[in-house]
């Protein structure tokens, strides 16, 4: 038996936010745990990855490190990806057929996406009381909620009447 949900959104209160904060603790000792260092093309990945606008993929984490003058390898930017991931350095922000696309962590808070369809502009946002209602039903249903991405689609105040 399911339970049914209706959810209203003042979209008028949601928080749109930016900004971000990484450990660099948690960082060494994720590499310590795997036997790795952190090396200088390491830590290129990770400077890059932090100085990303809005959502990007590997490739373009790799091209932002040779605009830079970086000889971190594209081999090492994969690789480096579930570490910066394990270490909140960035997040998953949406897949795609073709690839998976990250952001940076925002001051260690979860955000969800407004997505436009047409011209692709993304708006961050962070609703407390959107928090709750999912803290609440993963209480109803038993359920440990681990992460969750929210990505709502639909067209920005330039598109909307285009």
């Amino acid at each position: 038996m399911g339970h049914g949900l209706i959810l209203t959104i003042n979209w008028r209160q949601l928080n749109v936010y930016g900004g971000f904060a990484v450990k660099q603790d948690s960082l060494k000792s994720i590499l310590a745990g795997k036997g790795l260092r952190l090396t200088r093309a390491r830590q290129d990945i990770i400077t890059a990855a932090q100085a990303m606008k809005g959502h990007f993929d590997p490739q373009n984490l790799y091209d932002s490190l040779k605009e830079k003058g970086s000889k971190a390898s594209r081999a090492s930017v994969y690789r480096s990806i579930p570490v910066l991931l394990e270490a909140g350095i960035i997040s998953e922000a949406e897949r795609t057929d073709r690839c998976t696309h990250y952001e940076k962590v925002t001051e260690n808070r979860h955000h969800d996406h407004l997505t436009c369809l047409r011209c692709g502009t993304t708006i961050e946002f962070y609703s407390p009381t959107l928090e709750m209602l999912q803290d609440e039903i993963c209480q109803r249903e038993n359920f440990k909620g681990i992460r969750h991405n929210l990505d709502i689609l639909g067209y920005c105040r330039e598109c909307v009447d285009k």
